[in-house]
This record gives structure tokens, sequence and C-alpha cells, in this order.
């Protein structure tokens, strides 16, 4: 599995490219001419960017519902509404689709970030405002989530 590090502002021309960093180019080396795929984040505003690879494992597990339960079949189509593959073009840029600009709210500057084994891409306004938290609030949070797993060493 990918795992890709950083967080870096950049900004979006008037067409939606954006130049895509070089450090997210090196960590990928030639996974990266796979391309992408891009959708809308299903718990935040903002687009998720995954590479080729990663996305083929993403949409594996959401291909192994039961699409005759109404409510999978309502998560897959909302799952997948404006999902698009992208690519870089000669100059390293990437074009983000309209439609997706839109939902995302991304104007002009914009931050991208590592999620683990994807890219989230942020209104910079938007994206200062979800990272901005009390830091009790996320120690009750990380203990919530992380707390009872155990280390596998």
């Amino acid at each position: 599995m990918l795992n890709i590090l950083g967080t870096y502002e950049c900004k979006v021309d008037a067409k939606g490219r954006l130049m895509f960093p070089v450090a997210f180019k090196n960590q990928m080396g030639d996974e990266i001419k796979q391309g992408f795929v891009i959708k809308r984040s299903i718990f935040k505003k903002c687009l998720e960017l995954f590479p080729v690879s990663q996305w083929r494992d993403e949409s594996r597990m959401v291909s192994r519902l039961n699409m005759f339960k109404k409510k999978n079949a309502e998560f897959v189509t909302k799952f997948m509404a404006g999902v698009k593959p992208v690519e870089l073009d000669g100059s390293g840029r990437l074009l983000i689709p309209r439609d997706l600009l839109k939902y995302g709210g991304i104007t002009k500057e914009i931050v991208l970030t590592s999620v683990v084994n994807r890219i989230e891409i942020w209104d910079k306004e938007l994206y200062e405002k979800a990272v901005d938290y009390d830091p009790d609030d996320f120690a009750n949070l990380a203990e919530d989530v992380m707390g009872d797993l155990e280390n596998d060493q």
C-alpha cells in the first residue's frame, strides 16, 4: 500500500489546474504514470485524489456490497457521484473538473494534504477551519478512536 506524506499549499488557475507538488511526485515514483481518480469526500467538504492502485482497492471494497439492498445501492450512487479519472499534463499540472471545484468550494488558494493512501484537496480557508481544534477535544477523539488498538510489534 502506498503511504503518502505531506501538506502543501498551491494555487488553482482560472481553468482549474494546479501544479502537483514535486514531493508527492517523488514519493509516488512510477505509480504516478498510472494517473489518479478524483472524487468528493464522504465526510468532509473537500476532494479526494487517489492514485489508481489505491482507487482499485477502494472500489473493490465497494463492489462487494449487495446491490439488491436499497441502502447499498443509494450509498454506491452517492459514493460514485462525480468520480473522474485525471492525470498530470506534460507540465506537471492536474486539472480539477469544474463540478468538483464547485462541490469543494475551491476558489484559488488550496491545500493538498496526505491522508495515508490518498490526498485531500481543500479550499485553504475551509482547510484552516477543519484543522483548527481544541487540543482536549482532539485528545478525547484520539482516545475514542485509537485507545482500544493493540500494538502489533
